[in-house]
């Protein structure tokens, strides 16, 4: 009995041959594979060849359309790549590039609390008595600079009440003693921060519990206090 065997490939015909004076010997040609049997076995090798031929066309399908999946990843992966290059979106800051200039000469001052700070620009106006409102802007940062919240980004001023516990420690002290029209850049150690830290958010990095901050804050105004001295 003759076995069938795969041979190279071929195109795609049917084709008949006598072999031998008992035995018919046939060449079937099935998507562009040889299958050469005797004439007893034909069918039924014929009809496993094409259950096999079947297979071997679904497992290239299946490779086909993995590799299509693995090369849009690729494409994906690329572009997530290249946006994550991208430099970070500007944020309005108080403190700009030629102030950021500046104000690396200009001297630190500590206070008793551990509090430090830089005087950007010295205000002309009051100075806000303990338990009234003021009227501030700003930027809140971690050390490496990043901005965590900001006025300037919610487009109003903060209004809040000095010396009341309304804001961190830091904030307060740092504000009481600054002078309307002044701008001031505050480095609050972790005792005078966030307590209980803050959890992160899109655009916003997370803020460890008693982990140092930076704020800077321009006094605009202390509503009333303006009022009565007009």
């Amino acid at each position: 009995m003759a076995s069938a065997s795969l041979l190279l490939p071929f195109g795609s015909s049917f084709s008949k041959r006598l072999s031998g004076s008992h035995q018919t010997v046939q060449k079937i040609s099935i998507e562009g594979f040889m299958i050469q049997c005797s004439s007893s076995e034909s069918r039924l090798q014929a009809s496993k060849t094409i259950d096999h031929m079947k297979e071997w066309d679904f497992v290239k399908r299946r490779e086909v359309i993995g590799l299509g999946f693995g090369l849009s990843g690729l494409l994906l992966g690329s572009s997530s790549s290249k946006a994550a290059g991208l430099p970070p979106e500007q944020k309005p800051r108080l403190c700009d590039d030629d102030c950021e200039k500046e104000i690396e000469n200009v001297p630190m001052v500590t206070t008793e609390s551990g509090l430090q700070y830089k005087e950007i620009k010295v205000g002309r106006g009051p100075s806000p008595p303990v338990g009234f409102q003021v009227a501030a802007n700003y930027v809140a940062m971690v050390p490496s600079g990043q901005i965590f919240d900001s006025s300037l980004e919610k487009g109003q001023l903060y209004i809040f009440r000095v010396g009341a516990g309304q804001v961190i420690k830091g904030l307060d002290e740092g504000v009481l003693s600054m002078k309307v029209g002044g701008k001031r850049r505050l480095y609050i150690p972790g005792p005078l921060a966030f307590p209980k830290g803050l959890t992160s958010a899109p655009g916003r990095p997370r803020v460890a519990a008693y982990s140092p901050v930076i704020f800077d804050v321009s006094l605009e105004y202390i509503p009333g206090l303006e009022d009565d001295e007009e």
